[in-house]
């Protein structure tokens, strides 16, 4: 570890380590938790990497810990996948979880603790009224999450996102589902090629503006989402072009983190299009919220011009009319350079003719509920047909 890498302790909002390196701490973590035989939650996409071989062996070699892969996650995780999960724990008769990842593996991570102590399906805790409430927490296990992506921050979240039967995207919650300790150690992001850098990057961006621009009186959130956009703005083309910059890496895993601390203030529109879209048709999340975003921000331009002058200042944009004007081509310009479609054209699946479909769930996704100006189902399906042409007009 170089003396000019960024490392530290903290807790907010969980206990949390983030440096080159740090993954060599996990099997003490794991015994300070108690959790002797955890179940290591992941992708087979990470399977394949040299490195997880090292995470293995680390908690299966020493005499007092045995680990179990469970690695059937999908890109876009399933209900199926949980119940898959719970049932591989309950075989190995494991006794917390650790999580290896993208925002999938941590979620469907979340999800098994959710449920393995817990009666029903994972979708009978889906965010909706007080749902949580029926959940008994003392059944719920530890839990230790190891991001692999500088996107989601699900790292840091209380809630997944699980696709239903009918491809329905559904946000699960409850306050215990956070993890009881982050290790993030940004040497494990060095092999995430280009395209998933740039879509996850922008996924931490969206976070923290939806977070900045949702209405409400959170100084705390804003001042959060206002440095996370600072430290995107600073290395997401970094580590889009050369992907082995460490210190341009910690910062973005800090970032995405940020992001998602921040949304406790509320997301918005971006998502609320997102969720549905990709349920639909397996878009990344990260490449659906890169799309929307100009789009989105044209239909909040009333509400949120104030706050666009404030934006454009702390991120040092030349403003030329307005600081509306210089975010939005900003973010334009920024997709463009990080290669990203720029309409829903480039999204294999979807037509015109799903914009009806898909607006009334974008209406009643939990997201919708912190946009600056309510969406109906009109408003909805004129955005996704406007995302499609390209239409940026008012």
């Amino acid at each position: 570890m170089s003396t000019n890498d960024p490392v530290g302790n903290f807790n907010y909002p969980t206990p949390y380590r983030i440096g080159r390196g740090r993954i060599r701490e996990l099997p003490d973590a794991c015994r300070a938790l108690g959790i002797k035989r955890p179940l290591l939650v992941t992708d087979p996409g990470i399977v394949a990497l040299p490195w997880f071989a090292e995470i293995q062996r680390n908690l299966t070699r020493p005499a007092d810990l045995a680990a179990k892969i469970f690695s059937k996650v999908q890109p876009n995780p399933t209900g199926d996948d949980v119940r898959a999960g719970v049932m591989a724990y309950k075989m190995h008769l494991a006794d917390g979880v650790v999580m290896v990842g993208g925002g999938s593996a941590l979620d469907v991570g979340k999800c098994i603790a959710l449920m393995v102590g817990n009666e029903g399906t994972v979708f009978d805790y889906e965010d909706v009224g007080d749902n949580w409430t029926r959940i008994d927490a003392s059944k719920i296990p530890a839990k230790i999450a190891i991001p692999t992506t500088a996107g989601t921050g699900s790292e840091v979240g209380r809630a997944s996102v699980i696709v239903d039967s009918e491809h329905r995207k559904k946000i699960i919650f409850h306050p215990r589902m956070l993890p009881e300790l982050v290790i993030a150690d940004p040497a494990l992001t060095i092999g995430l090629p280009a395209k998933l850098t740039a879509a996850t990057g922008m996924d931490a961006l969206a976070h923290c503006f939806e977070a900045f621009c949702a209405p409400g009186y959170h100084p705390m959130a804003d001042g959060i989402a206002l440095e996370g956009m600072r430290l995107i703005k600073d290395n997401l083309l970094t580590v889009f072009e050369d992907g082995k910059d460490v210190v341009a890496r910690t910062h973005m895993m800090m970032a995405a983190t940020m992001g998602a601390t921040a949304f406790q203030k509320g997301l918005g529109l971006v998502h609320a299009l997102s969720h549905p879209l990709g349920g639909a048709t397996n878009v990344h999340h990260g490449t659906a919220n890169a799309i929307f975003l100009p789009y989105v921000m044209m239909f909040n331009r009333e509400a949120i011009e104030t706050k666009m002058d404030t934006l454009a200042r702390v991120l040092e944009i030349p403003v030329a009319s307005t600081g509306f004007d210089a975010v939005l081509g900003w973010m334009i310009e920024l997709r463009r350079r990080l290669e990203l479609p720029h309409t829903l054209e480039g999204v294999d699946g979807f037509s015109e003719s799903m914009a009806e479909y898909l607006a009334p769930l974008a209406v009643a996704d939990p997201s919708m509920g912190g946009n600056p100006i309510p969406a109906d189902e009109r408003d909805c399906e004129r955005v996704f047909i406007k995302a499609l042409e390209g239409d940026l007009s008012p």
